[in-house]
């Protein structure tokens, strides 16, 4: 996959995880762990048989069977990142959930610097912080609660960039391993591990037939294929190009909120959302014109 292929897979599925708000802004009773539960569920349903078809049963469940500490480390932060969200927002606002969330690509960064090496521009440590800035300009005006849940539900939301930058970090350092490349099955034991964790936290459940639905969409649609697709593109991108271009999943959920929900953007998330946009296509520009020359010249 060319760099360009790579980018291009990665905005396509900022956009499939972008839709979560907006669908489950249609279920009738399904809540919290419910939700998670169900998304987990449908989500390993799909990676048995998109993983089943990619790689053949046998060899996925050799490689399930054969696994490294790397493949099963991952397969752990995939879990934490498909739960953390979740059980966050219950617990404090979506704006202090996303807030967190923006600071991926700086601790991306940080654990590609330190463990893998990774010299980066100067131009990539400006769009992080360009990027941040404008996260946090969308939605800092919203942020509120300081009780004993916002804490906890702050907390529980640093799960997600921390374990996401690991993740990411770790499929970096498995490119370089023969013997660790294929970490697509890692997928399937992050998602099984959510699944089983969250289903004691579910009972009983409550989910209507509309409610299955709309989750096994999002299980399938907005988890399975994409985080294939991000595990495939992860392999030609550094891990902090990866978490940046990863943010784009918040201005597109705004979107969605938008179009699907009637939730009009305040005039902060336009000018933060502009921001973060900014940052991005300029670090993709300066990084195109710089390979530019060198690809005329071979």
């Amino acid at each position: 996959m060319t760099h360009r292929r790579a980018v291009l897979t990665m905005v396509f599925v900022t956009l499939l995880w972008s839709t979560a708000g907006v669908v489950t802004r249609q279920l009738e009773a399904a809540r919290s762990f419910e939700v998670t539960f169900w998304r987990s569920l449908f989500n390993a349903i799909g990676l048995v048989v998109l993983l089943g078809w990619l790689r053949g049963p046998a060899v996925l469940w050799a490689r399930l069977r054969s696994g490294d500490r790397i493949l099963w480390g991952s397969g752990l932060c995939w879990s934490v990142m498909f739960t953390a969200f979740m059980v966050a927002i219950t617990l404090t606002t979506v704006a202090n959930v996303l807030v967190v969330m923006a600071t991926a690509p700086l601790f991306t960064a940080l654990l590609s610097r330190f463990l893998l090496h990774h010299r980066l521009p100067v131009r990539t440590w400006a769009a992080i912080l360009v990027a941040g800035g404008g996260i946090a300009w969308m939605y800092g005006v919203d942020i509120s609660g300081a009780g004993g849940n916002h804490v906890l539900g702050t907390a529980i939301a640093m799960g997600v960039p921390i374990s996401g930058a690991i993740n990411w970090t770790l499929i970096q350092h498995a490119s370089r391993s023969q013997a660790s490349s294929d970490m697509l099955p890692a997928l399937l034991i992050g998602a099984l591990i959510s699944a089983a964790v969250t289903l004691p936290l579910a009972w009983p459940l409550q989910a209507s037939g509309t409610d299955v639905t709309w989750l096994a969409l999002l299980g399938v649609t907005q988890l399975a294929i994409p985080c294939l697709m991000a595990v495939t593109a992860a392999r030609t991108l550094a891990a902090p190009e990866v978490a940046l271009l990863a943010l784009l999943e918040v201005l597109f959920g705004v979107a969605w909120a938008w179009l699907g929900a009637g939730e009009k953007p305040s005039s902060a998330v336009i000018g933060g959302g502009l921001l973060v946009l900014g940052a991005l296509a300029g670090n993709e520009l300066v990084a195109l014109l710089r390979r530019a020359p060198t690809a005329s010249s071979v």
